[in-house]
């Protein structure tokens, strides 16, 4: 534990001017700057008061950094000003950290200022089965999109928020269960639920030239079995792709081969320049709302308690990581998004320190086993047992 503590207080004290040399996209410049020194990270994260000081400075340490729902809200009264506060305090200490605004585009979450502007419109939000209107865990309201003031509504705000210089870009959430062919369709019929596609078509539209090209826009699109394609096509409106529930809850035969399939898709994204946010829970525990799974179990508390700062869960989510990897692909591995329940805030694993080099080539398959080599890394990937083995040279 005490390296952790000596890596992490080496990295809050740093100098902007001591960050690692990184690779700018080519041709733009609204991308994250990018390495292979080391993993490259992703930071998603949500905390209902300010961010100190010592959190900021890690937080600029990121190349990509999405401010979840609810950040700042109990300080500063609303999402927006929580999020721009914080936004801008880590831009004054690295302004390359690329900042994004979280925005679901169904499901209606409180905290946000802008809500306001919806509460005497009509038919904001899809209507079910006996005028049910909390459709989305029979907790929370979900946008109509057949609507043209909803969407002009949810566009306008997202362009409103993007146009601070803080915020470099969207992060789109929620799109899987309106492109997912049978969310919801037992509430408001095959019907309704082809107009509120055509909408949403319509409102991505919309959003990209509200925002414009220099506004990074990332969704949460890649998932297998959610569309023939496990998302390839959808994926193709964006600048990238956030990634959660890489592993669906199946049969241990069904899970592997749904795996395999998540691997393909990572892999042609990433090989295709799209940018990756791939986050995964440092359980087994995933469900379908990833967003409210807290995903601790006993399993973190002893892979990640003081006495260890590494676990096998956490070579493996990394070994599946490293085996997708691309240029603009970042890594996250995490116990849920609020830093206050959170057992591994601003506790870096020592292995995203270790030095890691560009990758030899693309990964190697045989059967359920990959192998892939770096500058300073050997990777084995047993997707069949669950086993990731990382050789660092």
């Amino acid at each position: 534990m005490k390296c952790a503590h000596l890596l992490l207080n080496a990295l809050l004290l740093a100098p902007l001017a001591s960050f690692p040399a990184a690779e700018s996209p080519t041709g733009t410049d609204k991308l994250p700057v990018f390495s292979w020194e080391r993993v490259p990270q992703y930071m998603h994260i949500r905390k209902a008061q300010k961010f100190t000081d010592a959190e900021i400075k890690y937080l600029a340490s990121f190349p990509l950094l999405t401010f979840e729902k609810t950040t700042g809200h109990k300080a500063l009264q609303t999402t927006e000003a929580g999020t721009l506060a914080a936004a801008k305090a880590v831009k004054a200490v690295n302004p390359l950290t690329k900042i994004l605004y979280y925005r679901n585009v169904i499901v209606h979450y409180g905290t946000y200022k802008a809500n306001a502007e919806i509460e005497k419109m009509p038919g904001v939000f899809l209507v079910g089965r006996n005028g049910k209107t909390k459709l989305v865990r029979n907790a929370c309201e979900a946008y109509d999109l057949t609507n043209p003031q909803v969407r002009d509504w949810w566009v306008g705000h997202a362009k409103k928020m993007c146009a601070d210089p803080a915020i470099d870009g969207l992060f789109f959430d929620g799109n899987i269960k309106v492109l997912s062919p049978g969310y919801l369709n037992r509430d408001i019929g095959k019907e309704k639920k082809a107009a509120q596609l055509a909408g949403y078509e319509t409102m991505m539209v919309e959003a990209s030239k509200a925002l414009g090209p220099d506004k990074i826009m990332l969704a949460n699109v890649l998932r297998v079995g959610q569309s023939k394609d496990d998302g390839l096509e959808a994926i193709k409106r964006f600048d990238g792709s956030y990634i959660e529930n890489f592993e669906l809850a199946a049969t241990q035969e069904q899970k592997k081969d749904n795996l395999a399939k998540g691997i393909v898709a990572f892999q042609k994204a990433a090989r295709d320049g799209f940018m990756i946010a791939f986050t995964a829970g440092l359980s087994e525990l995933n469900e379908e709302e990833g967003d409210l799974n807290p995903q601790r179990t006993d399993e973190i508390r002893k892979g990640l308690s003081e006495k260890d700062n590494h676990s096998k869960r956490f070579e493996y989510l990394l070994a599946l990581f490293l085996t997708c990897a691309e240029k603009h692909s970042y890594f996250l591995a995490h116990d849920g998004y609020g830093a206050e329940q959170s057992k591994v805030w601003l506790k870096p694993n020592p292995d995203l320190e270790r030095p890691l080099g560009a990758p030899k080539g693309p990964a190697v398959r045989h059967g359920y086993i990959y192998t892939r080599e770096f500058a300073h890394a050997k990777v084995r990937l047993d997707i069949e047992n669950g086993v990731g083995e990382i050789e660092w040279k």
